[in-house]
Formats: C-alpha cells, sequence, structure tokens
C-alpha cells in the first residue's frame, strides 16, 4: 500500500517523482496512492507513449481523469489536454494516444450510485466567479463530495478555512502557497478532514480541486 492513510497530510512533487513501468508497454506512471498493485483505490500521473494503448477494461467504482498534457483516447473521442473525465461503474473502454499524453488518473473511488459520465473541457467551458478575484469551473458533484477548477490570479489570498471531508489539489500550472510551504506546478497535496489552511499565490495559478470525499 502507499499513501492509504487518511489521517494523514501528504505533498508529492511530481516533477521529482520516478516513472515506474506499467503491465502495458509504453505506459508509465508515478503512483500517488495506491490500495494493491493492479487492484483498488488508486491516484497516479500516467504517460502514455506515442502509439501506446492499453487493453480493454471496466472500472469498479469508478474513474477520473484529468489530461494535462497531448491527446488521451478511447472508443467514446479524443481528449486534449485541458478535459476532464470521469467514467462510472460500468463503463468498459481501451484507452490510448496516438501523439502521447500525461493524465491525472483516480480510480476505484466513486461513491455508490455516483453514475454520471462526464466530459468537460476546461479551456472552452465557461467559468463563473468566486470568492475575491478567483474564477471556478464546478466539475461533479455527489454527496457532499465537490470537484472543480480554480483560476487564482497573482497576489490572490483566500481566507483561512477547514477542509471538512478532507481535500485534494493537483497545482496544473504557477506556483500555490500556504503557512504549510510552496507548491509547484505538479504538485499533489492531500490534506485530511477537518485539516486548516491559509492558501493564497504569488503568481497566476490553476489548481484542480476536491473536497468532502475523506
Amino acid at each position: 500500500m502507499l499513501n492509504m492513510d487518511f489521517e494523514k497530510r501528504v505533498v508529492i512533487d511530481t516533477q521529482h517523482s520516478d516513472w515506474v513501468a506499467s503491465p502495458m508497454a509504453g505506459v508509465w506512471r508515478k503512483p500517488l496512492a495506491r490500495e494493491d498493485t493492479e487492484r483498488g483505490h488508486a491516484t497516479s500521473i500516467v504517460r502514455y507513449e506515442a502509439g501506446a494503448s492499453f487493453s480493454a477494461h471496466d472500472h469498479p467504482l469508478g474513474e477520473e481523469i484529468l489530461v494535462l498534457e497531448g491527446t488521451f483516447s478511447d472508443e467514446t473521442g479524443d481528449y486534449p489536454a485541458g478535459y476532464y473525465l470521469r467514467n462510472p461503474e460500468g463503463f468498459r473502454h481501451a484507452p490510448f494516444s496516438k501523439q502521447g499524453c500525461v493524465i491525472l488518473v483516480k480510480l476505484h473511488q466513486f461513491q455508490a450510485a455516483d453514475n454520471l459520465q462526464v466530459r468537460i473541457n476546461y479551456k472552452t467551458a465557461e467559468w463563473l466567479a468566486g470568492h475575491g478575484n478567483l474564477q471556478v469551473l464546478p466539475l461533479h458533484e455527489f454527496k457532499g463530495e465537490s470537484v472543480a477548477l480554480v483560476r487564482w490570479p497573482a497576489g490572490e489570498h483566500f481566507q483561512p478555512h477547514n477542509h471538512m471531508g478532507g481535500e485534494e489539489i493537483y497545482v496544473i500550472s504557477g506556483e500555490f502557497i500556504d503557512e504549510f510551504g510552496r507548491y509547484p506546478a505538479g504538485s499533489w497535496i492531500r490534506s485530511p478532514h477537518n485539516s486548516r489552511h491559509n492558501p493564497y499565490v504569488e503568481q497566476d495559478t490553476l489548481i484542480w480541486v476536491k473536497v468532502g470525499h475523506m
């Protein structure tokens, strides 16, 4: 097991993590949290080399994907960098990438009855005004769990707050900061239930954030 104690705070700068080969040729991973080697709860950065593919498979308790680089594809279409995907339990596909891609992937983490399939391109979607000067793009909500993208303009501060049900962040671009440290692009931060911090940024920053799921 890897980082499966959800009462502990975890910070990983994935830019300094090593790639680990997957069972499929040309597909590499940077494990962030994992219940078992090839099954159960898993959060990873995954890289497909150009022309790489994965054999057809389904997703018990769902699959969540954020396309970071290149174009991720399966039978349902081609999804370039900027897409957020959710594939519920029962969905089956054989993913591939013609030119190569890098994705954030979360497996086996959907709540029971969370069966909505989602396809959102954050580069073309309509964003909403958030707290202060923040911009927010809601991606998914279900029974207390909320997933969104948040754009932070340079110099923006957010009020100190607690994370009921925990918080998980991936820094897509820029640098996210709080009283515990600085987190450049590629950082993954998982904070436990009722944790607290006072975040801010010094440069334009984009984060993926999930709350209420732990």
